[in-house]
């Protein structure tokens, strides 16, 4: 549990850390990166991981937090510089859709209710990310329940959401979302400075200290009893923090019709993280609410993370002392306006119509985070994923097809109405190529269709050509008839139409010769 000067020391400690970070890393990324629209910063996922890997097993009151989360930037900067590095960037396509929509719909639930605290001005509260305990915690403590603090940020939060959404409904008005936080923060401030309502409750950031990036870099140390969860933090904040990062990057990349190097992207993110753990700065990647604004502002290259530092750094050299007053329930209240964003029921239920076996992934992505916890979770959906693609390696999709009467295309019976069976034969399509692991399994569902052809007395002299195979396939099949002799020209077509006619010729000589 957490007394109330601990509170504020977490709150410092996060806001100036919060503000470190957007200063250094937009620097690094605007002369690395690819992206001509990516603005980066601390973003709510990493800071979520962070709060829920580190806080459990460490205080934040601590000494050693600040130097781990340093530490622990240190490694996932370098985890994602090792991957462009390595070319091994096809390591984050294993985090499909599903599994980011649903992991990024739990981490804002429990990043929304984390904020209780400050919405409630309860002192003491949990320091796990549970959903039951959370819940448990905030009304095991109604006792400390504060109706001043109630009050301002319902009001707060019912500004913030309002100006959210008029934004979302007209996107010409995107300033009146992208302000709301910074008047929020003014205005609330001046209140409590007017009222001096810090004596009524309502707790306040404090004193914070003045100046820019102070060096970290004698805080990484690589020893000690927390540096197995340190590494275990990085690499899943990594991860994340890279998948999103690049899918925003590409995003924007595609409506502005531009190509972004994946490659690049992994070294210049991973980069500015390496340097950021050396300036007091906590994992930082491309933001889609940042990148966003800079679209519609009219932003054209990367300068404007230079623009956006500049005006960090003036912040951070004269305006601290601004935001002494600043209550603790209003940054609530922003972060829980910010996350809610994270929800994309919409794209959800997009899912759910296309492939049920990706909502369920979604689901337990979306459970798995609320009630165990975000790496736990992220794994069993990403454990989940993977068995469905071993699934279709083994067990590959065969499909009938069909002669469309009046062409020479052949599809798949089930999805084409017009499609018609050609009498005599039976033409399988393998959807996925043929391996080691499938083999047997593809052995015996042909066969199995073969029974069936006898049965309904389709046809009682077999005959089993090739058409099309994959390259792969190709080249095991001519190395085999080397040794063998397998291959023969009536076995092996360029289409299905050559096969059909071929074989059509071959039955009607061979019916004219039997007569």
């Amino acid at each position: 549990m957490l007394d109330r000067h601990q509170l504020c020391q977490s709150c410092q400690f996060t806001s100036i850390v919060g503000l470190y970070s957007s200063f250094v890393p937009p620097l690094v990324y605007a002369v690395l990166g690819s992206s001509r629209d990516l603005a980066v910063g601390p973003v709510s996922i990493a800071s979520l991981i962070l709060g829920s890997m580190l806080m459990q097993e460490v205080s934040p009151t601590n000494d050693p937090v600040s130097s781990i989360s340093f530490f622990f930037n240190f490694f996932a900067g370098l985890f994602q510089a090792s991957l462009g590095l390595l070319r091994l960037g096809f390591i984050i396509d294993f985090l499909s859709e599903a599994i980011l929509i649903g992991f990024m719909a739990g981490a804002a639930v429990i990043v929304s209710l984390q904020q209780l605290k400050s919405l409630l001005g309860i002192t003491h509260f949990t320091k796990q990310m549970g959903l039951v305990p959370v819940l448990s915690s905030a009304f095991h403590n109604t006792h400390e329940w504060s109706w001043h603090t109630i009050l301002m940020g319902f009001c707060f939060l019912v500004l913030l959401l309002v100006a959210r959404h008029v934004s979302m409904r007209k996107p010409k008005l995107f300033w009146v979302s992208a302000g709301a936080p910074i008047v929020s923060v003014i205005l609330s401030t001046i209140l409590v400075f007017a009222f001096k309502a810090q004596h009524h409750g309502i707790s306040i950031i404090g004193k914070l200290e003045e100046g820019l990036n102070p060096p970290s870099w004698n805080m990484l140390h690589f020893h000690g009893s927390h540096l197995g969860l340190v590494m275990k933090t990085g690499l899943v904040t990594g991860i994340i923090s890279l998948t999103e990062g690049i899918a925003v990057g590409r995003t924007f990349a595609a409506l502005k019709n531009y190509q972004v190097d994946g490659n690049k992207e992994m070294m210049a993110i991973g980069l500015m993280n390496i340097i950021g753990s050396s300036t007091s700065c906590y994992v930082t990647t491309g933001a889609f609410s940042r990148s966003a604004v800079n679209h519609n502002a009219g932003a054209k290259t990367a300068a404007s993370n230079i623009i956006m530092s500049v005006t960090v750094m003036v912040t951070l050299l004269f305006l601290m002392p601004l935001f002494q007053y600043t209550p603790n329930v209003v940054l609530g209240a922003i972060i829980v306006t910010a996350v809610v964003g994270l929800i994309d029921i919409p794209t959800a239920y997009q899912i759910w119509k296309i492939d049920k076996y990706d909502f369920i992934v979604l689901l337990c992505a979306f459970f798995g985070v609320i009630f165990i916890s975000v790496q736990e979770g992220l794994a069993i959906a990403v454990g989940i994923s993977m068995f469905k693609i071993l699934l279709q390696v083994t067990r590959p999709k065969t499909v009938i097809l069909g002669s469309i009467p009046g062409t020479e295309i052949y599809r798949n019976l089930h999805h084409y109405k017009e499609a018609v069976m050609v009498p005599g034969f039976l033409i399988l399509s393998v959807e996925a190529p043929i391996n080691f692991a499938n083999t047997n399994y593809l052995k015996e569902r042909i066969l199995r269709w073969i029974e069936d052809m006898k049965h309904k007395k389709m046809q009682r002299n077999n005959q089993l050509v090739l058409v099309n195979p994959l390259g792969e396939v190709m080249e095991k099949l001519q190395r085999a008839d080397a040794a063998h002799d397998i291959l023969k020209p009536d076995t092996l077509f360029l289409t299905v139409g050559e096969a059909v006619a071929a074989l059509s010729s071959t039955m009607k000589a061979q019916s004219s010769s039997q007569g």
